[in-house]
Order: C-alpha cells, then structure tokens, then sequence
C-alpha cells in the first residue's frame, strides 16, 4: 500500500474510459498533491502501481484522478510505502471484465 503527498512541479492526471478501455489524460502545472493513495502489485514480475490522487493549486481548485506521470516541484513528494508479507498479482475477473488485485505467495 502507498501513500504521499507533496509538491508538483508537472503531474498528468488519467480518467479511466471503461468503454474505450483507456485513460484519457490531462496535464497540470504546479500543484500541490493533498492525497495520493494506492496499492503496488506485481505482474509478469514487475511492479504494477494503481495509483489515485488530489492536487491542488494556488487558486485553491482541485483535480484529481489516476496520476501517470509526476515531476516533483520545488519542495518535495513525501511517499510512506507499507509492505505485505504476501505479493498483491492482478487477475482478470471475467465477470466484470477488469483486474481485481488477489493476495498471492511473496515471490
């Protein structure tokens, strides 16, 4: 699990289209990252972040979304990483149609 917050000095914030089965991505400047939350799983041997997060600017407007890309600003991103003993692996449930995150051994 992963947790942060901080100064953005760029950040491109995705929506997820479940019908076009894409993020649809937009870029901000400046911000400052209130929450960002998620997990980090493992695919294929690799990690696999599904991130969330809120930023704010200096007008006070928020955006938020699933973060595909930071840059850190002026200051600094804090990030608390909280480990498992077992490996978070995505599978496909068929009954849904997306990823859903099961507890598997450490690898």
């Amino acid at each position: 699990m992963l947790s942060g917050f901080g100064f953005a000095g760029q950040i491109t914030f995705g929506f997820f289209d479940f019908e076009a089965r894409e993020y649809k991505p937009k870029t901000y400047e400046n911000l400052e990252v209130t929450n960002l939350t998620g997990s980090l799983a493992w695919k294929e041997g690799k990690p696999l972040p599904h991130l969330h997060a809120t930023a704010g600017s200096s007008s006070f407007a928020a955006v938020c979304g699933h973060p595909l890309a930071l840059e850190v600003g002026r200051r600094s991103i804090e990030i608390n990483v909280m480990t498992l003993p077992d490996r978070l692996e995505p599978i496909v449930d068929a009954s849904i149609a997306v990823h859903v995150l099961q507890l598997g051994p450490a690898g």
